[in-house]
């Protein structure tokens, strides 16, 4: 028995052979912590699943997703301080060890908070299903602007942990931001303007866009660029500073669409021809499936022709309905006024006749040659 204690008691570094295994030990169950509570909670899920057959608790699942994303480097940070907290090292030894401690504390820190952040957008995402293409737009940016505020304050707070003045550090980056941002105006007009986009949201994913002579659909909102599927099939890069200064249609917001068209019929027409056209037009739009009738009237009296305005409503937003709504309201209306006798006017077609430029004098020519 002595002698275990005697081999218990030699000194290996400034500490005894004894306080050295119980370091070991506490480093090692330390380590076994992480995948032990990790499964307790896996555990608690299934069990709570299979009694109430509701689907887990957000709490667990968010312990489960901090779990998960507890790095393996903060682990040995910590199963290392606890181990050595009844250890005595030497003095520059001890102060790299703080140090490297601190650091680690605080990026465990700054991972844990952008791990709840993404699951709060997540679980957001989630309950509203694909109704919620807002939030699948602005993820990106939403994540990136997070991740800037949570690592700057980790950052911070690791520095003044370490006794670095942040006072006189945060007035250098002021004075340095001044600095970089009229280096990079580019840069954060179009960072400013991914932001807006995220906020404002003057459009999403999967909305149909024109802009200028560029018309497709949005793919990828970015945080520089926005990127959008033109209706050739190429893909149009777009930088966000560039979007927000111009004006755009956005077609992905229409809920309906509106129709107007005229109808020329020849000055010989009957006026009770004339007066039957709006009832027939208005026949044949009510009868068509996802319009609505708007009005139909005689409001033209034309160069070469009597003219009728129309206007309807498509109640489906997706052009190709509207075009086939439009077709078959045209093909019925000829079927109709056909019928009824009543001709549209053609407009005539115009005859150019190209006169030749008068001949030069003779005398003329001869100077000129």
């Amino acid at each position: 028995m002595s002698s275990w204690r005697e081999v218990l008691d030699l000194e290996v570094l400034g500490n005894s052979l004894g306080t050295w295994a119980a370091a070991f030990g506490i480093f090692l169950l330390t380590f076994a912590l992480r995948p032990v509570l990790a499964r307790l909670l896996e555990l608690q899920n299934a069990r709570r699943t299979a009694r109430t057959g509701a689907a887990a608790h957000p709490m667990l699942d968010l312990a489960l997703e901090l779990t998960g994303s507890t790095s393996r480097l903060f682990l040995w940070g910590a199963a290392v301080w606890l181990a050595s907290r009844d250890l005595t090292f030497p003095p520059r030894v001890e102060r790299w060890l703080t140090v490297a401690l601190v650091l680690l504390f605080w990026m465990q820190m700054a991972l844990w908070a952008m791990t709840a952040v993404r699951y709060a957008v997540d679980t957001r995402r989630r309950r509203m299903g694909s109704q919620d293409r807002v939030l699948s737009s602005s993820l990106a940016v939403i994540m990136f602007g997070a991740g800037i505020v949570v690592w700057g304050i980790a950052a911070l707070l690791a520095l003044d942990n370490l006794g670095v003045q942040i006072g006189p550090l945060l007035a250098g980056l002021g004075i340095g931001g001044i600095a970089l941002a009229l280096a990079v105006q580019t840069v954060l007009a179009d960072l400013l303007a991914s932001l807006s986009i995220a906020l404002d949201k003057p459009f999403v994913l999967g909305d149909a866009l024109k802009l200028d002579d560029v018309q497709g659909t949005v793919e990828h909102i970015g945080i520089k660029s926005t990127r959008v599927r033109s209706i050739n099939g190429e893909q149009i890069i777009i930088s966000n500073a560039d979007l927000l200064k111009s004006r755009l249609r956005n077609f992905g917001r229409l809920y309906e669409r509106r129709s107007l068209f005229t109808l020329a019929v020849h000055y010989e027409t009957p006026v009770e021809k004339l007066a039957a056209v709006p009832h027939i037009v208005r026949e044949i739009i009510e009868a068509t499936p996802e319009t609505r009738f708007d009005r139909c009237h005689l409001l033209y009296f034309g160069a070469k022709a009597l003219e009728f305005e129309v206007a309807y409503f498509v109640t489906n937003p997706d052009y190709k309905v509207y075009a086939d709504a439009q077709q078959s309201i045209n093909l019925r209306i000829l079927e109709r006024l056909h019928a009824l006798q009543v001709t549209f006017a053609a407009e005539a077609p115009t005859n150019i006749r190209v006169q030749a430029p008068p001949q030069a004098p003779a005398a003329t020519q001869q100077s000129l040659l």
